[in-house]
């Protein structure tokens, strides 16, 4: 008897039955069909000892039977571990600001979104950053200061703001807080029907941003 024609004989007869003893020891029909499966799978690897046996199916039996004992077993000691333990705490609505910044970072490239979500989200450093991604440091803050520009512009909130405008900062705020590892990401809101100052010709970047 170890033809697979012999198997098949084997399964088909003896199958429903098994299933049908494992699910009462169990409780789970398919838990229990997944078992007597397990068992034939296993007699189909060792068909050439398990075919010469005196009663095959004896052999099919006992391994469905450990299985079920040792599935058994698992979830005992489930059921209890989920009974002394307290129901885990849920989750708190993610905010109207959360969903906006989500938004918005799926339309920033993906280099720059990357940067961007580990300088102010995981709290890691330019040369960290460039230590996990493999590129320069100055690569890095060049996402980083890019990536910044285009969710300015993406959150940029038109409502109404009924607070004044704020009076110019000295140049040396201005140029502390252009540095890209330094400045938070912010919503900026702009008035109805305001225009935008224009900046002075005289104060123009030294340096072209990248371009890459």
């Amino acid at each position: 008897m170890r033809t697979e024609a012999e198997f098949t004989d084997l399964y088909e007869k003896h199958f429903s039955e098994l299933a049908a003893q494992v699910c009462a020891y169990l409780g789970d029909a398919t838990e229990a069909q997944d078992l007597v499966q397990e068992a034939f799978l296993r007699a189909w690897q060792r068909w050439d000892k398990v075919g010469g046996y005196e009663e095959p199916v004896a052999w099919v039996r006992r391994v469905a039977w450990n299985l079920a004992t040792s599935r058994h077993r698992r979830n005992q000691v489930a059921r209890k571990f989920l009974q002394k333990s307290s129901a885990p705490e849920l989750a708190p609505a993610a905010s109207p600001d959360h969903v906006a910044l989500v938004a918005a970072l799926k339309q920033v490239p993906a280099k720059r979104r990357q940067a961007l979500v580990m300088h102010y989200m995981a709290d890691m450093t330019v040369n960290a950053i460039a230590a996990a991604t493999g590129a320069k440091e100055g690569t890095v803050k060049s996402w980083l200061h890019r990536g910044r520009k285009e969710l300015a512009a993406l959150l940029t909130d038109t409502a109404a703001d009924p607070r004044p405008a704020k009076a110019a900062k000295p140049a040396a705020a201005k140029t502390a807080e252009a540095d890209p590892d330094t400045m938070p990401i912010r919503i900026k809101r702009a008035l109805p029907g305001a225009q935008r100052t224009s900046r002075s010709t005289t104060r123009r970047a030294s340096v072209k941003e990248d371009r890459s």
